[in-house]
């Protein structure tokens, strides 16, 4: 008896003659339209592959934008992103190879609208765009540059990270790709990089930073090669096995009562709002960065409660105690969407950007108190949050044990654990032991 297969193979064979001389695999995949998630604050593009010529897999192509990312509403970039991809889609019919020198042919506007009009723009907007990042064939990992790799993780960064946090990110992109271009021009995809790479890269930065500033760039590194590892991009993440360099921690330095007061003295006559810029950051104990985030409408007044974004990115409330509510001004007529503090003044709309207005402050102190008053550099503006916070833990041990003023100070701080809080204050020295004196004095007549 025949084996089946054998039959349907012979049989094919003679009707069509050797069948590895016929196109089986398909040249491109089917353009499509990605929305990142119906989110218009993100890129919206057209994507699809092509088979190399060389390797005979499918590679996915640099996605194709157009203008569509400058309408606002989700049916008007829907609409423009369908018009490329059919145009995209007509001209993969018709031959065209993005691995080619095309030339292109003429058609009339008539034949262009036509073939646009054979396809409409979909009704149902959910139902046409995916609701995931487009996956990266693994084959493509060879033939990726450095620049469309680092383009592809941004992509998915923007989706994560602060606005802060991604122009960190885009700013040591853009150094490391120029470092690249400049001083490995060998290097053609992202699989060329490897530790030794990162390693030169490293050392060229330590010549003229600090070494917490180099840190920040391995970090932003380890970072990107963690998601190209993840898309299956490149092999392994050659940045997490470079070792950090040693840093000298930044000490902020707590203020004696007698400067506080004079400093609190000398801001009431020259600049009432650094001064109030302060006692948010000394009575509410607030990072300088968290006071510049707030808004009018963060603070009720009523409920005397102020809602704010703190270090780990989750909302936190905090009381505003009355030694602060008497300062704050009447914010019953600013818009609660205006900024808390800009440099003209309270409850103001501005444009610049939010470290930009931590800057100013932190310029602004300098200028005004460290000058006038000699301070040393490690008296700070987050110098007050560290001062307080010790007054707090030093009120509170007055009657209760150490524990329990921890305790206590930690309900009002928001730190997130007692060790966190062990640890700050360890670090401020704020509890010196008893003096043992006598302990040693007994075992020395003991000995004697």
């Amino acid at each position: 008896m025949l084996n089946f297969n054998f039959i349907i193979s012979t049989a094919y064979e003679s009707a069509y003659g050797n069948a590895y001389d016929l196109p089986l695999k398909k040249q491109f995949s089917k353009p499509k339209i990605y929305n990142a998630k119906g989110d218009l604050t993100k890129r919206w593009y057209v994507y699809f592959s092509y088979r190399d010529p060389s390797t005979g897999k499918l590679m996915r192509q640099t996605p194709f934008y157009g203008n569509a990312n400058t309408y606002k509403t989700k049916e008007e970039r829907m609409a423009v992103l369908t018009i490329y991809r059919n145009i995209i889609l007509k001209y993969l019919n018709e031959g065209y190879s993005p691995y080619e020198d095309n030339e292109l042919k003429n058609p009339t506007s008539e034949d262009i609208k036509d073939d646009l009009l054979e396809q409409e723009v979909p009704q149902e907007l959910e139902e046409e765009l995916p609701n995931t990042e487009p996956e990266i064939e693994t084959s493509q990992a060879k033939q990726l540059g450095v620049k469309e790799a680092f383009e592809f993780v941004m992509t998915i960064k923007e989706r994560d990270l602060r606005e802060s946090s991604l122009r960190t990110l885009r700013s040591h992109n853009k150094i490391f790709i120029a470092w690249i271009e400049k001083n490995r021009p060998d290097v053609s995809s992202i699989e060329d990089i490897d530790r030794s790479t990162i390693k030169t890269f490293l050392n060229h930065i330590n010549l003229s930073n600090s070494s917490r500033t180099v840190n920040n760039y391995r970090a932003s590194l380890s970072s990107i090669f963690a998601t190209l590892f993840e898309s299956d991009m490149v092999p392994s993440n050659c940045v997490e096995k470079i070792r950090k360099l040693s840093t000298k921690p930044v000490k902020h330095e707590r203020y004696s009562k007698t400067d506080q007061k004079r400093i609190f003295k000398y801001l009431e006559d020259n600049d009432p709002l650094m001064l109030l810029y302060i006692k948010f950051v000394a009575y509410s104990f607030l990072r300088p960065i968290e006071v510049c985030r707030l808004c009018v409408g963060d603070l009720d007044l009523k409920k005397k409660t102020i809602s704010f974004v703190p270090k780990n990115g989750a909302w936190k409330t905090h009381r505003i105690p009355d030694i602060l509510l008497n300062d704050i001004p009447d914010l019953s007529k600013m818009d609660k969407k205006a900024i808390l503090f800009t440099a003209e003044g309270i409850g103001k709309f501005t444009d610049t950007k939010l470290e930009n207005r931590r800057s100013y402050f932190t310029s602004r102190f300098k200028r005004l108190v460290s000058k006038e008053f000699d301070l040393s550099f490690e008296h700070t503006l987050y110098s007050f949050r560290h001062t307080f916070i010790t007054m707090l833990y030093k009120e509170h041990r007055k009657s209760h044990a150490p524990f329990e003023a921890k305790s206590r100070v930690m309900h009002i701080t928001g730190h997130t654990s007692m060790q966190s809080l062990e640890s700050y204050l360890r670090g401020m020295d704020v509890e010196l032991p008893d003096d043992y004196s006598h302990m040693l004095e007994q075992q020395l007549k003991e000995d004697g």
